[in-house]
């Protein structure tokens, strides 16, 4: 509803300007302020100011048929007033000092805002209007060029929406709500004051740092604290961390919502709280923790409360104490404390907020402020301001102070430079400079833009392109001394100028409960070693249940390593090869050394018995090279096994593509007129399978020239094994020497086919036939089976694939003749291997 209404205003007086600016009317103000307390010192050059003296107004609801009742503001701010005087004392200073604005008085007008967007605007209202009804003069113009204030965010939005259309520089002390860093929507708001962005990120680092990944939040109900709580929430997503919830404090403190929104904390679980909002809103939230018992809780602070003194006092040491948060840099003011226990009612009679400070102070009436202080005792005047303890009169945290401090020298070395402008060099249109008599808002904002200096305090103050002066915040640690006081540790600090911009002094750090040992604020403990995250439903990522790894999972391992059955070491995985120790290995040597000794066999008979007519008809050799493939791949053994595979096949191939042939030349020869026999001599025999060799040579020699198989080792993270095996180097090499094989083969196949019914004793065509049905068969079979088999299995399946054919071959082909040698030696004669006989004497 105040939104509305501030918008409305600004809204209809933008409006009203233009109008008055065009059409030249004469300005009569609608209702008065004079009901509006001000404090005034007049001077050459007024600056206004608005401070909320007080935290709430009481409000009348409208008839709308008579004029609003005066404003009411109850509940005294000691601190802020301690900050108004802080005003009051810097400009007084600067009357003072005869290089600054030498010859020229400043003078302030001063009012109360009351912590309500509608006051405020009020008050601004007042400022610009400059005189009361009544004085004749025909226009309404600001007598202030400048206003210092307001406080709150929200206030100054709203002050600022105002004053920005006016092009009245604004400077506020304490308003920290990023929106305000806006130039489009605030042209002339300024502020000593950091903006939250960079408060936001030394709170995200300082979460980061000490690992909380599971946080609450909560924000009061304005600018200020949904602007800086959602900043905060959304920073510390990014860095992992997870926003256990999420709460709106309500301004009007209602005891069902405060109730509801505080039992949130023990409800999620997390032990580490943000609370952004004004120290009267945090009050009220606190007031609910005690009230519920709610303990073991670290509070993070936001800025406007990590030094507020309503807050420090015995009722809360239980829960605040160990609290943390950023505060902006302090200083000690010389002369400040004197100047604030100077006052005393007799000394300002005419000073309304002196009045009401004094009586909120001892507590006493002076029967002239208003009828609330009547029903306490009269002030007698023998009160003492010096020996009260209270916040204001404590100038230990002179934090918000000094900001207001800075800002009214600020203003000053504008002006100073403004006047001191050379004609000819000024920052205006050809040079001019403005006019000393008359200053204009809009020259002056010009000048606070561009100010740079440095203060008493050693302290640059200047204003980035946004209005924002550099950012320097200490790390505040609420720790309790010997008296039972608080005292605001500074602990670190946090720098955006600076590399690294935070500090932190972890060994002087007290938490919660008087702990030493950094508080654990997360959804989900660590898992145990053997165990992995798992996401619960409807949660947070930070909110998980730990089960048990698959192996090789949860210790994340090189590729050479695997994890152990607890799933919490890493260890070496077994390499895994055809060895000559491996069952299989074994199985397959032995049937391969079988296979050799029958070679032998065969070889040894068919050596005795050469000169017998079956022996002399058959000119084949046969190997068996299986040794190269079994053992630890080398690069010798990957290139030799394929090589010698594909080169041994050939030569074999080669042999009984030769041997089908002259078998099938041969009946061709018995033909009358043919001579074909002349080219399938021995020698031309031996030709066909030095050529049909050579060719494969040829592809095994490029092979091994260009891309030779080399040993590799085969690791996943999925097995506990590495494979050592050989890879082939070129895909396409290896398919080259098992298709030209394969092409043999075929070849083989089809002359033997053809030559199957060629009458003979001992037809061997028909066994090259079975021999090349067999081969082929294993051959078709290998090529699937090899590009499907894991690890030492492809070894394997080659392996068997080579014995299978090779087995093939030598009994189809050889165990015959053997036969006929050992057990049948009287068909081992020319004249029966000649004979063409019936069928009965046929082999």
């Amino acid at each position: 509803m105040a939104y509305s209404s501030v918008y409305v205003c600004v809204t209809v007086l933008f409006l009203s300007t233009l109008i008055s600016s065009q059409f030249r009317q004469t300005c009569r103000l609608i209702r008065s302020t004079s009901d509006l307390p001000v404090l005034t010192s007049e001077g050459d050059i007024m600056f206004g100011a608005l401070f909320s003296l007080h935290d709430t107004v009481l409000e009348y609801p409208p008839s709308f048929t008579a004029e609003p009742h005066s404003t009411q503001c109850f509940g005294f701010n000691f601190r802020t007033f301690r900050w108004m005087q802080t005003m009051v004392f810097a400009i007084e200073e600067i009357n003072r000092d005869k290089i600054l604005l030498a010859n020229l008085t400043l003078g302030y007008q001063i009012y109360d805002s009351c912590s309500t967007p509608f006051h405020a605007l009020r008050t601004a209202l007042a400022l610009m209007n400059g005189n009361e009804e009544g004085t004749g003069k025909p226009e309404c113009r600001g007598r202030v060029p400048v206003v210092i204030g307001d406080g709150g965010s929200t206030l100054s939005l709203v002050v600022a929406h105002f004053l920005g259309v006016l092009h009245v520089p604004q400077v506020s002390y304490f308003s920290s709500c990023a929106c305000l860093s806006n130039k489009l929507e605030f042209p002339a708001f300024l502020r000593t004051m950091p903006s939250d962005l960079f408060q936001v990120d030394a709170l995200a680092q300082l979460v980061q740092h000490f690992g909380w990944s599971w946080l609450g939040t909560f924000a009061g109900d304005d600018a200020y604290g949904r602007g800086g709580a959602q900043l905060f929430n959304d920073e510390v997503t990014k860095l992992g961390a997870c926003i256990a919830f999420y709460e709106i404090i309500p301004k009007n403190h209602d005891q069902t919502e405060m109730s509801r929104i505080v039992k949130r904390i023990p409800e999620s679980g997390t032990r580490v709280v943000l609370v952004f909002a004004l120290e009267q809103d945090a009050r009220a939230l606190f007031w609910e923790a005690l009230r519920q018992n709610l303990t073991g809780i670290q509070w993070l602070a936001s800025e406007a409360w990590i030094t507020a003194a309503v807050l420090s006092t015995p009722e809360f040491h239980s829960i605040l104490q160990g609290s943390m948060g950023f505060a902006i840099r302090r200083a000690d003011i010389p002369g400040l404390q004197p100047f604030l226990l100077r006052l005393h009612p007799s000394k300002y009679p005419q000073d309304p907020f002196v009045l009401q400070f004094w009586q909120e102070m001892f507590k006493c009436s002076l029967g002239t402020v208003n009828k609330s202080s009547s029903i306490r005792p009269p002030c007698n005047g023998s009160e003492v301001l010096a020996n009260t303890g209270n916040i204001y009169s404590d100038v230990s945290q002179l934090r918000i102070s000094y900001n207001v401090y800075k800002a009214v020298y600020a203003i000053a070395h504008a002006l100073d430079s403004m006047l001191h402008c050379e004609p000819g060099n000024g920052p205006f249109a050809g040079g001019l400079c403005p006019n000393s008599s008359s200053i204009q808002p809009w020259q002056l904002l010009h000048y606070l833009k561009h100010i740079h200096f440095t203060n008493d305090f050693g302290e640059e103050t200047k204003f980035d392109g946004n209005g924002d002066p550099v950012a320097m915040y200490d790390l505040i640690n609420w720790q309790l001394i010997g008296n039972g006081e608080v005292w605001y540790a500074t602990v670190g600090r946090f720098d955006e100028t600076m590399q690294p911009k935070l500090v932190i002094e972890e060994k002087n750090i007290i938490w919660n409960g008087n702990q030493r040992q950094v508080p654990i604020s997360v959804c989900s403990t660590s898992c145990p070693p053997g165990t992995r995250k798992s996401t619960r439903p409807n949660y947070p990522l930070c909110c998980f249940v730990c089960i048990v790894c698959a192996a090789g999972e949860c210790e994340k391992c090189l590729p050479e390593f695997w994890s152990n059955t607890r799933r919490d070491t890493c260890i070496p995985k077994l390499v895994e090869f055809l060895s000559y120790n491996d069952t299989m290995g074994i199985t397959l040597l032995a049937v391969a050394l079988l296979g050799s000794c029958f070679t032998l066999a065969v070889a040894l008979i068919f050596a005795l018995k050469r000169h017998t007519p079956l022996v002399r008809a058959n000119n084949s050799e046969l190997s068996f090279l299986i040794l190269a493939f079994i053992g630890q791949p080398t690069s010798w053994s990957c290139g030799l096994r394929h090589s010698v595979f594909g080169i041994a096949f050939s030569l074999c191939l080669s042999c009984i593509l030769g041997k089908t042939m002259v078998v099938l030349m041969a009946f061709r020869a018995t033909l009358p007129g043919t001579n074909v026999m002349k080219w399938f001599g021995p020698l031309q025999q031996r030709s066909i399978i030095f050529l049909c060799t050579t060719v494969q040579v040829v592809i095994c020699c490029t092979w091994l020239s260009l891309a030779p198989p080399v040993p590799r080792k085969l690791m996943t993270r999925e097995t506990a094994q590495i494979i050592l095996l050989c890879d082939v180097g070129s895909p396409l090499a290896f398919s080259l020497v098992l298709g030209y094989i394969g092409l043999l083969a075929a070849v083989c196949f089809l002359l033997a086919f053809f030559a199957r019914k060629l009458p003979d004793n001992f037809n061997e065509a028909k066994f090259i036939t079975f021999s090349m049905l067999i081969f082929c068969a294993v051959w078709i079979a290998f090529v699937p089976a090899y590009v499907s088999s894991p690890g030492k299995y492809t070894v394997a399946v080659e392996i068997f694939a080579i014995l299978a054919s090779s087995y093939g071959l030598l009994l189809c082909i050889f165990t015959p003749k053997c036969y006929i040698i050992l057990l049948k030696p009287e068909k081992n004669t020319k004249r029966y291997l000649m004979s063409k006989s019936n069928s009965e004497r046929k082999y």
